[in-house]
C-alpha cells in the first residue's frame, strides 16, 4: 500500500488543508493532466471546474505540489480541489513577449545544479541557476557530472567556487558511482531534490545511478561539442529506493528571468557589496570618481566576465519589470473594453 509519508507528507502539510478530499502529491504533469500519489493509490487527476475558473494559471498544480483530491466513484481517477501553499517555487519567465511566469518545480528542498566536466561547463549559466534557486526558497547544490572523463577537476572546482560562495559542490560519475552516495545522503529522510541543467549534462544518467536502476532513457551526446538533445520531455518526480525524491526537468540552456531581484543580491553579493562602497549612490560604474567597481576591475579583485554577467542580468530584470507593467496595463484596458462592450449589449432599462 502506498504511503505518502515516503513522499514527504507530515503534520505541517495536514494543517494547510481547507477543503474536503484526501491529500496527495503531484508526481507527473502532462497536458493539463496530473498523476497524483495518495494513500489510496495513484490517480490520474484533473482540475475541478471551480478551481480552474477561480485560480490564475500560476496557481495550477505543478510537479511537487501537495493537493487535495477527490476520487471519482469507481475509478482510479481524481478531481483536484486545492493546491496547498508551497514552501518553495522554482520558476522561469515564459518564452516570448509575455510577463507570465512558468512553474518548473515546487516544494523542493534542494536544487541540484548540474553541469558536466566537458564543453558544456559554463560559469555564466551557473550564475543564472544560482540566481533562480536562491529566489525559489530551495537550497542550491552544484553537481559536476562525468568525473570519469576529466583528468583534472581542480580548475572546474575553482571556477564554481568563485561564483557559488558557500554552496556545496559535488563531482560525480554515473559510470563509476563516484560521489553518488553523498548525493543520496542529501535526500535522506524523504527530502525532495530537483535536477536543473541543460541538455546532455547527464541528468537522466544521474537519476539512474541514484536509483540503482534504469528509470530514465539516456541518449548519447555529440562528440564535436559535447551537447545533447532533450531526453526528458515532461517533468516527473521519482521516488528513490534509498529514500528521497528527485524531480527531473526538461533541459534548459537559458533562463528568461522572473522577479529575481532578491536572488541577485544573494548570488552577486560580492558585486553588490562593492557597489555600496561607491562614492555616489547613482554610480553607473563607468568614469565616475570613487567607483569601487571600477577599482576592483582594475586590481583584479572583480573579474570582467562576472561584472558583465551582473550587468546583463540587471538589464534583463529591468526589461521584465517593464514588460510586466505593460502586460498589466494591457490586461486592464482589455477588461474595461469588455465591460463596456457587455454594457452596450445589455443596457440598463430606465424606469
Amino acid at each position: 500500500m502506498t504511503t505518502i509519508k515516503k513522499y514527504g507528507w507530515n503534520e505541517k502539510w495536514q494543517e494547510k488543508i481547507e477543503t474536503h478530499g484526501v491529500p496527495g502529491r503531484v508526481v507527473l504533469e502532462h497536458k493539463n493532466l496530473y498523476r497524483v500519489i495518495t494513500d489510496h493509490g495513484e490517480w490520474l487527476s484533473t482540475l475541478s471546474c471551480k478551481f480552474k475558473h477561480l485560480q490564475a494559471k500560476s496557481e495550477f498544480p505543478c510537479v511537487g505540489d501537495w493537493v487535495v483530491v477527490e476520487q471519482m466513484p469507481g475509478e482510479e481517477k481524481g478531481i483536484i480541489h486545492q493546491v496547498l501553499p508551497r514552501i518553495s517555487s522554482f520558476s522561469r519567465g515564459a518564452a516570448g513577449e509575455t510577463s507570465d511566469i512558468q512553474r518548473i518545480a515546487v516544494n523542493v528542498d534542494y536544487a541540484f545544479l548540474v553541469m558536466s566536466l566537458n564543453h558544456d561547463f559554463n560559469v555564466r549559466r551557473l550564475e543564472r541557476y544560482l540566481l533562480a534557486t536562491w529566489d525559489s526558497g530551495a537550497n542550491p547544490i552544484v553537481v559536476l557530472t562525468k568525473k570519469d572523463q576529466c583528468e583534472d577537476i581542480s580548475p572546474y572546482m575553482e571556477a564554481v567556487e568563485s561564483v557559488a560562495f558557500g554552496v556545496p559542490v559535488h563531482a560525480v560519475s554515473s559510470v563509476t558511482g563516484d560521489g553518488i552516495d553523498e548525493l543520496q545522503n542529501v535526500l535522506a529522510g524523504s527530502k525532495t531534490g530537483a535536477l536543473l541543467g541543460s541538455s546532455g549534462v547527464g541528468k537522466s544518467s544521474l537519476i539512474n545511478a541514484l536509483a540503482g536502476t534504469e528509470l530514465m532513457a539516456v541518449q548519447d551526446i555529440r562528440e564535436d561539442d559535447s551537447k545533447g538533445r532533450h531526453t526528458t520531455t515532461h517533468r516527473e518526480m521519482v521516488l528513490l529506493p534509498t529514500g528521497g525524491l528527485l524531480i527531473d526537468t526538461p533541459g534548459m540552456r537559458e533562463f528568461q528571468l522572473g522577479d529575481y531581484s532578491e536572488g541577485v543580491e544573494t548570488g552577486f553579493s560580492d558585486v553588490e557589496t562593492l557597489a555600496e562602497a561607491c562614492r555616489f549612490r547613482d554610480c553607473a560604474h563607468g568614469n565616475e570618481p570613487g567607483c569601487a567597481i571600477r577599482e576592483a576591475l582594475e586590481t583584479g579583485e572583480l573579474q570582467p566576465d562576472r561584472f558583465r554577467s551582473y550587468v546583463k542580468l540587471k538589464r534583463e530584470l529591468a526589461h521584465m519589470e517593464r514588460k510586466s507593467d505593460l502586460a498589466a496595463q494591457k490586461a486592464e484596458r482589455s477588461k474595461w473594453k469588455q465591460i463596456t462592450k457587455d454594457s452596450r449589449k445589455n443596457p440598463v432599462k430606465k424606469r
